[in-house]
Parts: structure tokens; sequence; C-alpha cells
């Protein structure tokens, strides 16, 4: 019997143009949860390129990876660099009466 070979599975993979990405951030933002966001961020980074991300932020390569990993929050500061490299801004809407 052949083996078959598999590898883990990489949203950053399947994030092919601005349309994937943007409904994939309004998925996570619904979940609201830090960590979660900071691994989808780490995704989008790694599907648009870590290194251009550390250039455009003045972050370390290492230092994103840790701080993008969804093992924790990342710090605030990050955050918000990330976002603007990235080309993202956030906005604030009511939540709607349940």
């Amino acid at each position: 019997m052949s083996k078959i070979k598999t590898r883990p599975f990489d949203v950053a993979n399947y994030l092919k143009d601005e349309e994937d990405v943007t409904e994939y951030m309004r998925q996570v933002l619904e979940d609201s949860d830090p960590a979660e966001l900071g691994a989808a961020l780490g995704a989008i980074a790694r599907a648009r390129g870590m290194s251009d991300l550390a250039r455009d932020t003045g972050l370390s390569r290492e230092g994103l990876y840790k701080s993008l990993s969804g093992e924790r929050a990342p710090s605030t500061e990050t955050l918000f660099k990330v976002l603007k490299a990235l080309g993202f801004k956030l906005t604030i809407a009511p939540i709607a009466p349940v």
C-alpha cells in the first residue's frame, strides 16, 4: 500500500485575491477573538509576503511570526501597524439588537 503524503492546512494557501482576504477577515472579526485575529493577520501576511510586511511595519520577521501566530493576542501597537501595512482600516458599527 502506498503512503499518502499530506501537509498541515494553512489558510494562507487559499487567500488568492482581495475578495478572499476581505471575506476571511469578516469571518474572523465576527468571532471577536484577539488571538484568532492575530492568526488571521499572520495568514494574510504569509500569503502576501512576511518580509514585505516586516519592511512596511518596521518590525522583525521573527517578531511578526510570534505576534501573529495565534498563540496569543498581538499588542495593540503591533495590531495597528500590521493592519495599516496590510491596507486595512477598522470601522465601528453598533451590534444589532438580538
